[in-house]
Protein backbone atom coordinates (compact mmCIF):
# COMPACT_ATOMS: atom_id res chain seq x y z
CA UNK A 1 0.00 0.00 0.00
CA UNK A 2 3.08 2.28 0.09
CA UNK A 3 1.99 3.97 3.36
CA UNK A 4 4.56 6.74 3.14
CA UNK A 5 3.39 8.06 -0.21
CA UNK A 6 0.84 10.76 -1.03
CA UNK A 7 -2.81 9.74 -1.22
CA UNK A 8 -4.47 10.13 -4.63
CA UNK A 9 -8.10 9.75 -5.71
CA UNK A 10 -9.30 6.76 -7.73
CA UNK A 11 -12.56 7.45 -9.56
CA UNK A 12 -14.71 5.46 -11.96
CA UNK A 13 -17.24 6.91 -14.41
CA UNK A 14 -19.81 4.12 -14.25
CA UNK A 15 -21.44 3.81 -17.66
CA UNK A 16 -22.11 1.20 -20.34
CA UNK A 17 -19.76 0.67 -23.27
CA UNK A 18 -22.29 2.23 -25.65
CA UNK A 19 -22.86 5.41 -23.61
CA UNK A 20 -19.54 6.93 -24.65
CA UNK A 21 -19.50 10.24 -26.53
CA UNK A 22 -17.07 8.75 -29.09
CA UNK A 23 -19.81 6.29 -30.10
CA UNK A 24 -22.75 8.70 -30.02
CA UNK A 25 -22.99 9.03 -33.80
CA UNK A 26 -23.04 5.27 -34.30
CA UNK A 27 -25.20 4.44 -31.25
CA UNK A 28 -27.51 7.35 -30.36
CA UNK A 29 -29.35 7.54 -27.04
CA UNK A 30 -32.61 6.14 -28.44
CA UNK A 31 -30.78 2.90 -29.40
CA UNK A 32 -29.14 2.26 -26.03
CA UNK A 33 -31.90 -0.10 -24.98
CA UNK A 34 -31.14 -2.35 -27.97
CA UNK A 35 -27.51 -2.88 -26.98
CA UNK A 36 -25.99 -5.73 -25.01
CA UNK A 37 -25.38 -4.74 -21.40
CA UNK A 38 -21.85 -5.50 -20.21
CA UNK A 39 -21.42 -3.09 -17.32
CA UNK A 40 -22.13 -5.50 -14.47
CA UNK A 41 -19.28 -7.90 -15.22
CA UNK A 42 -16.79 -5.05 -15.67
CA UNK A 43 -17.82 -3.24 -12.49
CA UNK A 44 -17.69 -6.42 -10.41
CA UNK A 45 -14.19 -7.10 -11.75
CA UNK A 46 -13.15 -3.58 -10.74
CA UNK A 47 -14.75 -3.97 -7.30
CA UNK A 48 -12.80 -7.18 -6.74
CA UNK A 49 -9.58 -5.47 -7.85
CA UNK A 50 -10.21 -2.55 -5.49
CA UNK A 51 -10.95 -4.95 -2.63
CA UNK A 52 -7.72 -6.87 -3.17
CA UNK A 53 -5.74 -3.65 -2.93
CA UNK A 54 -7.91 -2.19 -0.12
CA UNK A 55 -8.77 0.92 -2.17
CA UNK A 56 -11.88 3.01 -1.57
CA UNK A 57 -12.97 4.80 -4.76
CA UNK A 58 -15.48 7.38 -5.94
CA UNK A 59 -17.96 6.08 -8.54
CA UNK A 60 -19.66 8.74 -10.68
CA UNK A 61 -22.77 6.83 -11.76
CA UNK A 62 -24.85 7.42 -14.88
CA UNK A 63 -28.53 7.60 -13.91
CA UNK A 64 -29.68 5.65 -16.97
CA UNK A 65 -27.46 2.74 -15.92
CA UNK A 66 -28.49 3.00 -12.26
CA UNK A 67 -32.16 2.61 -13.20
CA UNK A 68 -31.42 -0.62 -15.04
CA UNK A 69 -28.88 -2.06 -12.59
CA UNK A 70 -30.03 -0.95 -9.13
CA UNK A 71 -28.50 -3.94 -7.34
CA UNK A 72 -25.12 -3.18 -8.92
CA UNK A 73 -25.16 0.39 -7.59
CA UNK A 74 -26.15 -0.87 -4.13
CA UNK A 75 -23.27 -3.35 -4.29
CA UNK A 76 -20.83 -0.53 -5.08
CA UNK A 77 -21.96 1.34 -1.98
CA UNK A 78 -22.07 -1.80 0.16
CA UNK A 79 -18.42 -2.42 -0.73
CA UNK A 80 -17.59 0.93 0.89
CA UNK A 81 -17.27 3.23 -2.11
CA UNK A 82 -18.53 6.76 -2.61
CA UNK A 83 -21.34 7.45 -5.09
CA UNK A 84 -21.51 10.59 -7.22
CA UNK A 85 -23.50 11.59 -10.30
CA UNK A 86 -22.30 11.31 -13.89
CA UNK A 87 -25.57 12.87 -15.20
CA UNK A 88 -28.59 10.86 -16.31
CA UNK A 89 -28.27 10.51 -20.09
CA UNK A 90 -24.58 11.27 -20.72
CA UNK A 91 -25.35 14.44 -22.65
CA UNK A 92 -22.53 16.93 -22.85
CA UNK A 93 -23.34 20.11 -20.94
CA UNK A 94 -22.09 22.04 -23.97
CA UNK A 95 -25.07 20.63 -25.89
CA UNK A 96 -27.70 21.62 -23.30
CA UNK A 97 -29.51 24.72 -22.13
CA UNK A 98 -29.37 25.51 -18.40
CA UNK A 99 -32.90 24.19 -17.95
CA UNK A 100 -32.09 20.95 -19.80
CA UNK A 101 -29.05 20.46 -17.60
CA UNK A 102 -31.07 21.11 -14.45
CA UNK A 103 -33.66 18.53 -15.53
CA UNK A 104 -31.02 15.93 -16.39
CA UNK A 105 -29.14 16.40 -13.12
CA UNK A 106 -32.37 16.30 -11.09
CA UNK A 107 -33.34 13.01 -12.72
CA UNK A 108 -29.92 11.54 -11.99
CA UNK A 109 -30.01 12.60 -8.34
CA UNK A 110 -33.55 11.29 -7.93
CA UNK A 111 -32.57 7.85 -9.25
CA UNK A 112 -29.46 7.64 -7.06
CA UNK A 113 -31.30 8.83 -3.94
CA UNK A 114 -33.62 5.82 -4.22
CA UNK A 115 -30.67 3.41 -4.32
CA UNK A 116 -27.96 4.61 -1.95
CA UNK A 117 -27.85 5.60 1.70
CA UNK A 118 -25.17 8.27 1.51
CA UNK A 119 -25.96 11.76 0.18
CA UNK A 120 -24.82 12.30 -3.40
CA UNK A 121 -22.70 15.46 -3.31
CA UNK A 122 -20.27 14.92 -6.22
CA UNK A 123 -20.62 15.34 -9.97
CA UNK A 124 -18.56 14.65 -13.07
CA UNK A 125 -19.78 15.88 -16.44
CA UNK A 126 -19.72 13.57 -19.45
CA UNK A 127 -16.58 14.21 -21.49
CA UNK A 128 -15.42 16.85 -19.00
CA UNK A 129 -17.88 19.31 -20.54
CA UNK A 130 -17.62 21.95 -17.83
CA UNK A 131 -15.80 24.58 -19.89
CA UNK A 132 -15.75 28.37 -20.15
CA UNK A 133 -18.99 28.11 -22.14
CA UNK A 134 -20.73 26.15 -19.39
CA UNK A 135 -19.58 27.87 -16.17
CA UNK A 136 -23.30 28.50 -15.51
CA UNK A 137 -23.63 24.78 -14.71
CA UNK A 138 -21.69 25.19 -11.45
CA UNK A 139 -24.35 27.40 -9.89
CA UNK A 140 -27.04 24.88 -10.86
CA UNK A 141 -25.05 22.04 -9.31
CA UNK A 142 -24.60 23.99 -6.07
CA UNK A 143 -28.31 24.85 -5.89
CA UNK A 144 -29.15 21.14 -6.15
CA UNK A 145 -26.93 20.00 -3.29
CA UNK A 146 -23.72 19.18 -5.16
CA UNK A 147 -20.69 20.12 -3.07
CA UNK A 148 -17.87 19.20 -5.45
CA UNK A 149 -17.40 18.94 -9.20
CA UNK A 150 -14.62 17.00 -10.94
CA UNK A 151 -15.16 17.94 -14.58
CA UNK A 152 -12.60 20.58 -15.50
CA UNK A 153 -9.54 19.49 -17.47
CA UNK A 154 -6.82 22.19 -17.28
CA UNK A 155 -5.55 21.67 -20.83
CA UNK A 156 -5.95 23.58 -24.07
CA UNK A 157 -5.18 21.10 -26.84
CA UNK A 158 -8.14 18.70 -26.76
CA UNK A 159 -10.85 19.36 -29.39
CA UNK A 160 -13.78 18.44 -27.13
CA UNK A 161 -12.92 19.75 -23.66
CA UNK A 162 -10.49 21.70 -21.52
CA UNK A 163 -9.92 25.07 -19.81
CA UNK A 164 -6.29 25.91 -20.47
CA UNK A 165 -5.85 28.51 -17.72
CA UNK A 166 -7.87 26.78 -15.00
CA UNK A 167 -6.04 26.19 -11.69
CA UNK A 168 -4.32 22.83 -11.34
CA UNK A 169 -5.13 22.55 -7.63
CA UNK A 170 -8.52 21.89 -5.99
CA UNK A 171 -10.21 25.22 -5.38
CA UNK A 172 -13.45 26.85 -4.27
CA UNK A 173 -15.26 28.45 -7.20
CA UNK A 174 -17.14 31.74 -7.11
CA UNK A 175 -20.34 29.69 -6.98
CA UNK A 176 -19.32 28.10 -3.68
CA UNK A 177 -18.58 24.74 -5.27
CA UNK A 178 -15.32 22.85 -4.85
CA UNK A 179 -13.69 22.07 -8.17
CA UNK A 180 -11.40 19.04 -8.18
CA UNK A 181 -9.75 19.28 -11.60
CA UNK A 182 -8.39 16.42 -13.63
CA UNK A 183 -4.68 16.03 -13.04
CA UNK A 184 -1.95 17.59 -15.14
CA UNK A 185 1.79 17.30 -14.52
CA UNK A 186 3.85 20.35 -15.43
CA UNK A 187 6.92 19.32 -17.43
CA UNK A 188 9.20 21.98 -18.94
CA UNK A 189 6.41 24.49 -18.48
CA UNK A 190 3.85 22.37 -20.33
CA UNK A 191 0.81 20.65 -18.81
CA UNK A 192 0.59 16.91 -19.58
CA UNK A 193 -2.47 14.87 -18.53
CA UNK A 194 -1.56 12.05 -16.17
CA UNK A 195 -4.85 10.93 -14.73
CA UNK A 196 -6.24 7.86 -16.45
CA UNK A 197 -8.72 6.93 -19.15
CA UNK A 198 -7.35 7.07 -22.67
CA UNK A 199 -4.11 8.67 -21.45
CA UNK A 200 -3.51 5.66 -19.19
CA UNK A 201 -3.95 3.30 -22.13
CA UNK A 202 -2.03 5.32 -24.75
CA UNK A 203 1.07 6.12 -22.70
CA UNK A 204 3.45 3.31 -21.72
CA UNK A 205 2.92 2.55 -18.04
CA UNK A 206 6.39 3.87 -17.16
CA UNK A 207 5.41 7.27 -18.62
CA UNK A 208 2.17 7.33 -16.61
CA UNK A 209 4.06 6.45 -13.44
CA UNK A 210 6.64 9.18 -14.05
CA UNK A 211 3.97 11.81 -14.76
CA UNK A 212 1.95 10.86 -11.68
CA UNK A 213 5.05 10.97 -9.49
CA UNK A 214 5.86 14.36 -10.99
CA UNK A 215 2.38 15.56 -10.10
CA UNK A 216 2.77 14.25 -6.53
CA UNK A 217 6.24 15.81 -6.26
CA UNK A 218 4.66 19.11 -7.29
CA UNK A 219 2.35 18.76 -4.28
CA UNK A 220 -0.85 17.67 -6.00
CA UNK A 221 -2.82 14.49 -5.48
CA UNK A 222 -3.74 12.81 -8.75
CA UNK A 223 -7.42 12.57 -9.70
CA UNK A 224 -7.32 9.24 -11.54
CA UNK A 225 -10.33 8.13 -13.61
CA UNK A 226 -11.42 5.06 -15.53
CA UNK A 227 -14.53 3.60 -17.20
CA UNK A 228 -15.78 0.01 -16.80
CA UNK A 229 -15.63 -0.55 -20.56
CA UNK A 230 -11.87 0.08 -20.42
CA UNK A 231 -11.40 -3.28 -18.70
CA UNK A 232 -13.57 -5.17 -21.22
CA UNK A 233 -11.53 -6.18 -24.29
CA UNK A 234 -14.40 -8.43 -25.51
CA UNK A 235 -16.87 -5.57 -25.93
CA UNK A 236 -18.48 -5.11 -29.37
CA UNK A 237 -16.33 -3.02 -31.70
CA UNK A 238 -17.82 -0.06 -33.53
CA UNK A 239 -16.41 1.37 -36.77
CA UNK A 240 -14.78 4.71 -35.96
CA UNK A 241 -12.45 7.15 -37.71
CA UNK A 242 -8.80 6.14 -37.22
CA UNK A 243 -7.90 8.66 -34.49
CA UNK A 244 -11.03 7.95 -32.48
CA UNK A 245 -10.55 4.20 -32.92
CA UNK A 246 -7.02 4.39 -31.55
CA UNK A 247 -8.07 6.68 -28.71
CA UNK A 248 -10.98 4.46 -27.77
CA UNK A 249 -9.72 0.89 -28.14
CA UNK A 250 -5.94 0.97 -27.93
CA UNK A 251 -4.49 -1.24 -25.15
CA UNK A 252 -7.85 -2.11 -23.57
CA UNK A 253 -6.52 -5.62 -23.07
CA UNK A 254 -3.71 -4.26 -20.87
CA UNK A 255 -5.80 -2.12 -18.53
CA UNK A 256 -6.22 -4.61 -15.68
CA UNK A 257 -2.53 -5.55 -15.56
CA UNK A 258 -1.58 -1.87 -15.59
CA UNK A 259 -4.02 -1.19 -12.74
CA UNK A 260 -2.36 -3.94 -10.71
CA UNK A 261 0.96 -2.14 -11.14
CA UNK A 262 -0.64 1.23 -10.41
CA UNK A 263 -1.98 0.05 -7.05
CA UNK A 264 1.45 -1.26 -6.11
CA UNK A 265 3.12 2.06 -6.98
CA UNK A 266 0.61 4.59 -5.60
CA UNK A 267 -1.84 5.07 -2.75
CA UNK A 268 -5.48 5.80 -3.59
CA UNK A 269 -8.69 6.67 -1.79
CA UNK A 270 -12.03 8.36 -2.49
CA UNK A 271 -12.85 12.03 -2.78
CA UNK A 272 -14.73 11.96 0.54
CA UNK A 273 -11.76 10.47 2.39
CA UNK A 274 -9.23 12.89 0.93
CA UNK A 275 -11.13 16.15 0.67
CA UNK A 276 -14.39 16.15 2.66
CA UNK A 277 -12.81 17.98 5.61
CA UNK A 278 -12.55 21.00 3.29
CA UNK A 279 -16.31 21.39 2.96
CA UNK A 280 -17.42 20.41 6.48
Amino acid sequence: MNPGKMQNVFSIDLEEWFCVYNLSQAIPYDRWGDCESRVEKSVLALLDLLSRHRVEATFFVLGWVAERHPDLIREVENRGHEIGSHSYAHRLITSMTPEEFRTDLARSLEVLARLVKQPVIGFRAPSFSVTRKTWWSLEIMRSMGIRFDSSVFPIGFHPDYGVADSPLDPHLTNDGLWELPMSVAVVAGKGIPCCGGGYFRQFPYTVTRWLMRTCNDQGRAVMFYLHPWEVDPAQPRVALPLIKRIRHYNNIGKTISRLERLFEDFRFTSVRKLYSANWG
